[in-house]
């Protein structure tokens, strides 16, 4: 039982715009500890079947949210394989994909700003330490102010695959997963001529 509702938002330098949990289940609300920086989903699965990771660590696995998959993946397939290996405690997992209700553990997801838009989740590097506090709600890189800004003047766009037809459309227009992920600017009323024309 907790205080508040299954999923929790979690904000902080790491995700100014909000990152759910699902805490349901958890033994601990925090968790510390040094990240693991993957690219993309392929490569962290690779690494946690060759076991290329160590219990207390963060796994993240950026370039995965709306505009950078483009679309957002499911990582359900990536935290199966931590839990059949006994590890589903034992690490946290950050990504800006998505995941599913059946995801458990210390799995945290739609981080944003994503990290193809810049986000803070672009400027991680292996061996700096996360924070995460589902009780305060909290998200955090801990490095200095002073650093963030450095890492961020620095960062340049992950070099996409080519896309094109409906996937190149969409991550162009696609906004951020804490908006909907939706490929419009949000709806609009229709004049009351037709509104009263479609209520006959």
């Amino acid at each position: 039982m907790h205080d508040s509702g299954g999923v929790v938002v979690l904000k902080g330098n790491l995700s100014p715009d909000g990152a759910l949990i699902k805490i349901a289940g958890l033994k601990s609300l925090v968790f510390e500890g040094s990240a693991r920086v993957f690219e993309c989903e392929e490569d962290a699965a690779e690494a946690v079947r060759s076991r290329r990771y160590k219990k207390g660590e963060v796994l993240v696995i950026r370039n995965e949210g709306p505009k950078g998959g483009p679309g957002m993946r499911e990582m359900l397939g990536i935290t199966a394989l931590l839990y059949g290996q006994g590890m589903g405690e034992g690490v946290a997992l950050l990504t800006d994909g998505r995941f599913s209700g059946a995801t458990r553990g210390m799995m945290i997801g739609y981080a944003s700003p994503e990290a193809a838009a810049g986000g803070a989740i672009a400027l991680v590097k292996s061996g700096d330490t996360i924070r995460i506090d589902a009780g305060a709600q909290t998200l955090d890189l801990k490095i200095s102010a002073t650093e963030m800004k450095r890492r961020r003047a620095a960062w340049k766009p992950r070099r996409a695959e080519r896309l094109a037809g409906t996937l190149e459309k969409y991550a162009r227009l696609v906004g951020p997963a804490n908006l909907g992920a939706v490929t419009h600017s949000g709806g609009v009323d229709w004049p009351i001529e037709v509104r009263l024309e479609l209520k006959k």
